[in-house]
């Protein structure tokens, strides 16, 4: 797959858990995205549907086991999943950066070869300060 480097078509399953507030919210969708191999990282691109329209959203999974969530809309959004750490993350919106954090309390990963593919799990909290915003839960599965 010497395409790797330029993109390829990916189907990607996506479901998320929020619980905020004492409420649950479950998302899920399938979309066709493009996956990217830079270097030793895979990047999962895709736009997510929002109210405001398409959110550009990557989805870096890095060689150590980490990954990098970035959402790219008017609220730029970028968090750190590295398993077991609270990782500072700021999320920029038009009115000021938000100082935040992620704890993983769990990430794991499969990722397979021939065709490329892959499962990823991340359960993680997120903090303002010392304030408890929610608990997520993603499961993401891809395909080329």
């Amino acid at each position: 797959m010497d395409n790797l480097a330029t993109g390829v078509p990916a189907q990607i399953h996506l479901e998320t858990s929020i619980v905020q507030d004492g409420k649950t919210s479950d998302f899920m969708f399938d979309v066709t995205g493009q996956l990217v191999k830079m270097g030793t990282s895979i990047y999962i691109r895709y736009n997510e549907d929002a109210d405001e329209g398409p959110v550009p959203v990557t989805i870096k999974i890095m060689e150590n086991g980490d990954v990098k969530l970035t959402r790219s809309a008017q609220n730029r959004l970028q968090l750190l999943f590295s398993d077991g750490k609270r990782v500072a993350a700021r999320y920029r919106t038009p009115y000021g950066n938000l100082d935040i954090q992620t704890v993983t309390s769990s990430l794991n990963m499969e990722i397979l070869n021939q065709p490329l593919r892959g499962n990823i799990e991340i359960d993680y909290l997120l903090y303002a300060g010392n304030e408890l915003l929610g608990k997520y839960h993603i499961r993401l599965q891809f395909t080329i």
